[in-house]
C-alpha cells in the first residue's frame, strides 16, 4: 500500500509546460485572495472589532505565512497538479486525505457560496444606482435569504416598537424589513431569495461545465486591475477619513476583534491555491515559497490600509453591509467612485467564484478516481473533457444554501474547515521531517530549533495576561463566569493543545514554523466560537461516516490489501 501512494511522487515527466515564474505565482495568489474578502467581510469584521480589526488582518497573515509554508514543503514533495488532498494521501494515507478533502468542501463549494451572495449585494447595488435613475429598482425579496429576511424584519421591528425610526437603522436591517414586509406569498409562505446568488452560480457552473480556462496572462492583466481600483479606493478614501471614526480603537476589547476571526481569516483564503501549481513552476523549490510569502505581503498590507480608509470614513457600526467599499463612497456622495467600485467587485468575484467551481469538481475527481467516492464523479463528459457531473452537483451546493443560509454562518464554516486544514498541513510537516522516503532535492521549511523558544514564547504569553489581562483569566477559570463550559471549550482545547506542543517542542526539538502554524491557526480557531465548532464537528461527523461507509471498503488502497491478502493466501 506503502508504494502504491509513494508512486506518484515524481512529478517531472507529466507532460505539462513549466512556465511559470515568482512574477506569475503571487498574481495568481493576490487574484485568489483579492475578491470577497476585501469586497465584503471585510465591513462584517471592521463592525465585530472597530478599527483594531487591522491588527487582527496582520495577525492572521502571519498565521497564513506559517502555513503557507508548509504547502510549500508539500507541494515540492509532490510536485503534481493538485491539492492538499493530493499531498497528504500521498504523504499520509486516505484517512487523512478524506478528512482534508471533505474540509476542502467547505473551501471551495461552501466558500463561493459567501462570494456568490458578495456578487449579489454588489451587483443589486450598482443595478439599483442606474435604475434608480428611471424609477426602478430591484426588490428586496429577490436579493436576499429567507432567514436573513425573517430575523432581520423582527429586529427592526422590535427597534421600531423602541421608538427607532426605520430610515435610521442599519441598511442591511432595512433591506431585511423591506424584503419580508414587501415579498409575495404563496400559500401563506414568502416567495424570498437571492436571485443573482442563483443566477451568477447558474452561469459560472455553465461556463466552467464546457470548459473555460484562464491563461496566466489573462489572470495577470485582472489581478493588475484589482490592484489599481484596491489602490485607487485607498488613495481617495483617503481624503474623506475622519480620525474621530477610529476612537475608540477596540470599541468591544480584545472579544470584539477576535468576533472578526472569522471574516478576516475568511479574506485570506485560497491563497492555498498556489501549490497546486507546482508541475507547472520552472523551479517550484525557490519559486513556491517566494510566491505565496509575496502575494501574503501584498494582500495583507492592502487589507489593512483599506480596513483604515473603511473605518476612517465611516463608524464602524455602519460597515455590517455586503457591500462595504461601496456603500462608504455612496454615503459620501462619490457616486463615481462608488461605480468604479461595484463594476470592479462584480469582475473580481466573478473570476474568483470561476476558480473555485472549476476546483472543487476536479477534487471529487481525484477523490473518485482513488475510489473513496462512487466513478459518476469522476465522469468525464465526452464533447467538453470536463467532470460533468461534479460540475453540476457543485452548482447545486452553492445554489441551495443561498435559498436558507446566512453568510456569515456559512463564513464561519468555511473559515473553521479550512484552518483544520491548515493545522492538518502543519502537523503533517511536523511528522514527515524524518520521512526517509521523500527526496532531499526540495523546498524545506526552514528548520529553527523550537526547544527553547516555544516554551520561552509560552511562558511570556502566560505572564503578559497574568499582568495586563487579569480579568479575563478569572472569567475564563471561574466556574460561575458568564460563560458556560461549552462557551470555554474551544479555548481549553487551544490551551491544552499549546501546553502539549510547547511540551513536544522542548522534548522532541520540534521545527518552529509548523508549530507556530499549529498554534496561531488554533487560536483564530477559538474566536469562531463554540456554536461553529459543534457545525464543524457535526460536519465531521457526516464525512467520517460516508468514508467508513463507503470509501474505505471501495478505495485503491482497500482493493490493494485485499489482492495482497489473496495473493498471500495462495502463495
Amino acid at each position: 500500500m506503502e508504494d502504491a501512494r509513494l508512486g506518484m511522487l515524481d512529478g517531472g515527466n507529466s507532460g505539462l509546460k513549466k512556465t511559470l515564474k515568482v512574477r506569475d505565482l503571487t498574481a495568481f495568489g493576490v487574484a485568489a485572495v483579492v475578491g470577497a474578502g476585501i469586497f465584503s467581510t471585510i465591513g462584517t469584521a471592521a463592525a465585530d472589532g472597530g478599527p483594531a480589526v487591522s491588527l487582527l488582518f496582520i495577525f492572521t497573515g502571519i498565521a497564513c505565512a506559517f502555513s503557507a509554508l508548509c504547502y510549500a514543503e508539500f507541494a515540492s514533495i509532490v510536485p503534481v497538479s493538485g491539492s492538499a488532498y493530493t499531498y497528504s494521501y500521498i504523504a499520509f494515507g486516505e484517512l487523512v486525505a478524506w478528512i482534508i478533502g471533505w474540509d476542502l468542501l467547505l473551501e471551495y463549494a461552501i466558500g463561493n457560496v459567501v462570494v456568490a451572495i458578495s456578487w449579489s449585494d454588489y451587483f443589486t447595488g450598482f443595478f439599483n444606482e442606474i435604475a434608480g435613475h428611471y424609477g426602478r429598482h430591484v426588490p428586496a425579496f429577490l436579493t436576499t435569504d429567507y432567514r436573513t429576511a425573517y430575523d432581520g424584519f423582527k429586529q427592526a421591528q422590535d427597534s421600531i416598537q423602541h421608538g427607532q425610526i426605520l430610515s435610521k437603522l442599519n441598511p442591511a436591517l432595512q433591506n431585511s424589513f423591506s424584503a419580508w414586509k414587501d415579498s409575495p406569498h404563496l400559500a401563506g409562505i414568502p416567495l424570498i431569495m437571492n436571485l443573482p446568488a442563483i443566477l451568477i452560480t447558474v452561469f459560472i457552473t455553465w461556463l466552467v461545465y464546457i470548459g473555460i480556462k484562464d491563461s496566466k496572462n489573462a489572470n495577470n492583466i485582472m489581478v493588475v486591475i484589482k490592484l489599481m481600483v484596491i489602490l485607487l479606493v485607498i488613495a481617495v478614501g483617503a481624503f474623506y477619513i475622519n480620525t474621530d471614526n477610529w476612537i475608540p480603537f477596540a470599541p468591544h476589547g480584545l472579544s470584539g476583534v477576535m468576533k472578526g476571526a472569522s471574516a478576516v481569516f475568511f479574506a485570506y483564503i485560497g491563497f492555498d491555491a498556489i501549490s497546486t501549481t507546482a508541475e507547472e513552476c520552472e523551479n517550484p523549490r525557490k519559486d513556491l515559497p517566494k510566491g505565496i510569502i509575496y502575494s501574503l505581503i501584498i494582500c495583507t498590507i492592502l487589507y489593512v490600509a483599506v480596513a483604515f480608509v473603511l473605518t476612517g470614513m465611516t463608524s464602524y457600526v455602519n460597515l455590517r453591509v455586503g457591500d462595504p467599499l461601496s456603500y462608504v463612497f455612496a454615503a459620501k456622495g462619490v457616486s463615481w467612485m462608488h461605480a468604479i467600485v461595484s463594476v470592479s467587485a462584480i469582475v473580481a468575484m466573478s473570476s474568483v467564484l470561476l476558480v473555485f467551481q472549476l476546483g472543487q469538481p476536479r477534487i471529487w475527481m481525484s477523490m473518485s478516481r482513488d475510489g473513496l467516492l462512487p466513478k459518476v464523479f469522476s465522469r468525464i463528459h465526452p464533447v467538453y473533457k470536463t467532470p460533468s457531473f461534479s460540475t453540476i452537483l457543485t452548482g447545486f451546493v452553492v445554489v441551495i444554501p443561498t435559498f436558507f443560509m446566512k453568510s456569515d454562518e456559512l463564513t464561519d464554516l468555511t473559515s473553521i474547515g479550512t484552518l483544520f486544514a491548515f493545522v492538518l498541513v502543519c502537523g503533517g510537516i511536523l511528522l514527515m521531517k524524518n520521512n526517509p522516503d521523500m527526496s532531499e532535492k526540495r523546498f524545506k521549511v526552514p528548520f529553527v530549533n523550537g526547544r527553547y523558544i516555544v516554551p520561552g514564547m509560552f511562558l511570556v504569553t502566560v505572564w503578559i495576561m497574568i499582568q495586563f489581562f487579569p480579568s479575563s483569566l478569572k472569567d475564563f477559570f471561574l466556574l460561575d463566569s458568564n460563560q458556560s463550559i461549552t462557551e470555554k471549550l474551544p479555548m481549553l482545547i487551544f490551551i491544552l493543545s499549546a501546553i502539549a506542543l510547547t511540551i513536544g517542542s522542548y522534548i522532541k526539538k520540534l521545527s518552529l514554523i509548523p508549530v507556530l502554524g499549529l498554534i496561531s491557526c488554533l487560536y483564530i480557531m477559538t474566536g469562531l466560537g463554540y456554536i461553529n465548532w459543534l457545525r464543524f464537528v457535526i460536519w465531521l461527523i457526516v464525512g467520517l461516516a460516508i468514508y467508513f461507509l463507503y470509501g474505505r471498503k471501495k478505495s485503491k488502497l482497500a482493493v490493494v490489501s485485499q489482492q495482497s491478502t489473496v495473493n498471500s493466501k495462495e502463495s
